[in-house]
């Protein structure tokens, strides 16, 4: 099957049939393109899918990818930017392998095709022009036996003719002979060129055009074969990265497999472990008996107004702790526990005899409170260490983490360590390479001035005490909470022990004394009084060092107050003093004289100036 010879006669119609199949091909080419654009754009969005849940560097949820349910989703998030990568592989194999070779190929499939049928067109002019000169000698051969034929016949009829002279007879004569002379030559010159033009019309039809089909035929074909391998190709770009996509699905159910639901709550066990006891059982309080309350461990006392506020004392006090807030415990160490009295009638002291006292039934025994924070010790050691709860509230974090449960505080000073560590030996590292490039400048001047790396050296010899200093630091720390942990509960079950006793032989002598005094007040025994100094000796210790609070501003007695309580302060009428704590809604102010002597007055008996400077601050 040849298409010279089966088609010799479809010139146009394989003209039309070659551009189609050239529009094919480019059609495919187009199709591959829009591929790899696709894939590129997937690939493109899964790399912003996988980023986008990526954790934040130095966030919150980059140490939730400790628990393995995270690492595993993390896992498959590396799996799906790697499965992206295969589609950006796809698309790039596709573009080289498929797209670039389609697009050179199909420039010279039409360079091919034109020059092809360009031969054509020329062998098709060729075999019109033989036509053209084969139909002009016919006609021109056609003309002279026509013109000889007539001559012949004009000269037989002047030859018959009697009256027409020789002379005119013998020019017919001549006339017919010229005229067959004439067809002869055309007749001659028409055999010539019908015999070549024949010759050119066997040579066109069963030499050059079957030649030119069959080169279109064998282009056609060659296209053909080429889009079918093109589409193999295409299917084996696929097919070389499904083994790499199979690992990264792979991957994906391994990290799914590794997810361990014990270790995540171990984990959680660890991330939020206090450290603390769980509170003791809270004691009954029998309010049949003929007193106004009862003070226990482990129980409610009263509070301002009548109503009834937690106590704690002895082992309860400290097991509670967590629960109660720092500025709760500020205000359990120093301010008054019952409300301010009100203002007198008059501002002459004549017209309040003895002076606005609180009532002593309401208050608390000091001893009381300092047995209260001696059993939260373990704790808050000191007044810094409430400064320090106070600066976190506004968003400073303690150096020593004192702001955190012990557990957690010991997890974060043996990361700091760990962290520090790590710095030191970097730059010991750093000072080591140093040192090394000092030896070779020393041995080889030429390399470099040795006195060039000394200010080097000792930046980085400061670098590493400083760091140091900064370890032992935390390490005291850190040995300090690691010290504290074990031997807690035992040291407060000592304590406790202690406290029980004597909070016990209290609340004995103080219930005693309540059902004596007609008025509920009591008075203090010498066994508190004395434990009060055992407690005071430690308690002084710790806030020796304390910085006196700063004056916010100043306040002028609008009337005498004797303050006969534990830490209320006296004043006199007209008195100018400084104020260190505003009124914080219980109807007292913290007031200083002369540097040395502060306590609590009713702010209904001062007017207060604050300064404004020192407010903002």
């Amino acid at each position: 099957m040849s298409w010279g010879t089966e088609l010799w006669d479809q010139f146009d119609n394989l003209e039309k049939h070659t551009q189609w199949g050239i529009d094919i091909l480019e059609k495919y080419i187009k199709f591959v393109k829009e591929r790899t654009d696709i894939e590129l754009s997937y690939a493109k969005q899964l790399r912003n899918l996988s980023k986008k849940y990526q954790p934040k560097k130095n966030s919150k949820e980059e140490e939730e990818y400790r628990y393995t349910a995270c690492k595993a989703f993390l896992s498959t998030l590396n799996e799906m930017n790697d499965y992206a990568g295969q589609h950006e592989v796809i698309s790039e194999n596709m573009t080289s392998q498929i797209t670039v070779d389609l697009m050179r190929y199909v420039q010279e499939l039409k360079q091919e095709r034109k020059s092809n049928f360009h031969d054509g067109r020329k062998a098709q002019q060729h075999i019109e022009t033989c036509w053209k000169q084969l139909e002009s000698s016919k006609r021109r051969f056609e003309r002279d036996c026509k013109e000889a034929d007539r001559a012949q016949q004009y000269f037989e009829k002047m030859d018959a003719d009697i009256n027409v002279t020789k002379a005119d007879v013998e020019k017919a004569r001549q006339q017919a002979q010229l005229r067959h002379q004439m067809a002869e030559d055309s007749k001659a010159d028409y055999s010539s060129i019908l015999q070549r033009f024949n010759q050119e019309q066997w040579e066109y039809y069963h030499t050059h055009i079957p030649n030119i089909f069959q080169k279109i035929q064998e282009m056609e074909e060659r296209r053909i074969v080429r889009i079918g391998e093109s589409m193999k190709t295409y299917a084996e770009v696929d097919r070389q990265v499904i083994p790499i996509i199979g690992k990264c699905l792979d991957g994906i159910v391994k990290a799914a497999e590794s997810i361990d639901q014990k270790n995540d709550s171990q984990l959680v066990v660890e991330a939020y472990k206090s450290g603390f006891e769980p509170p003791g059982d809270i004691e009954f309080e029998d309010y049949t008996q003929p007193m106004k309350r009862t003070v226990s461990e482990n129980s409610l006392s009263s509070s301002k107004e009548g109503k009834p506020e937690l106590k704690f004392g002895g082992k309860s006090r400290g097991k509670l702790w967590p629960f109660i807030k720092k500025n709760k415990l500020v205000s359990l160490l120093t301010s008054p526990h019952q409300p301010p009295p009100p203002p007198p009638a008059s501002a002459s002291p004549s017209a309040v005899p003895n002076g606005p006292q609180s009532p002593k039934q309401q208050k608390e025994p000091l001893s009381h409170r300092f047995n209260e924070f001696m059993t939260s010790k373990p704790k808050i050691h000191c007044f810094r260490s409430l400064k320090r709860g106070l600066s976190l509230k506004l968003g400073a974090t303690p150096e020593d983490f004192s702001n955190l449960p012990p557990e957690q505080r010991r997890k974060k000073l043996q990361q700091k360590v760990d962290d520090l560590n790590k710095e030191i030996q970097k730059e010991t590292d750093q000072r080591d390479a140093i040192t090394r490039m000092k030896d070779v400048y020393l041995k080889n001047p030429q390399m470099g001035d040795p006195a060039s790396l000394d200010h080097k050296l000792a930046e980085v010899t400061q670098n590493i005490d400083r760091l140091r200093l900064e370890t032992q630091k935390f390490e005291a720390w850190l040995a300090e909470v690691e010290g504290r942990l074990p031997a807690r509960s035992e040291q407060a079950r000592r304590q406790s022990g202690m406290y029980d006793g004597q909070t016990h032989q209290t609340v004995t002598n103080c219930a005693q004394d309540r059902e004596s005094s007609p008025d509920g007040s009591y008075t203090e025994e010498q066994s508190q009084e004395s434990e009060l100094k055992v407690l005071a000796t430690d308690f002084d210790d710790e806030f020796d060092d304390e910085e006196p609070l700063p004056a916010i501003g100043t306040c002028k007695a609008l009337y005498t107050f004797e303050g006969q309580n534990e830490g209320t302060i006296s004043v006199v009428e007209g008195e100018m003093l400084s104020v260190i704590e505003e009124d914080k809604g219980d109807g007292w102010t913290r007031i200083r004289r002369n540097e040395d002597e502060e306590g609590y007055v009713p702010t209904s008996y001062v007017e207060v100036y604050l300064d404004k400077n020192a407010k903002g601050s």
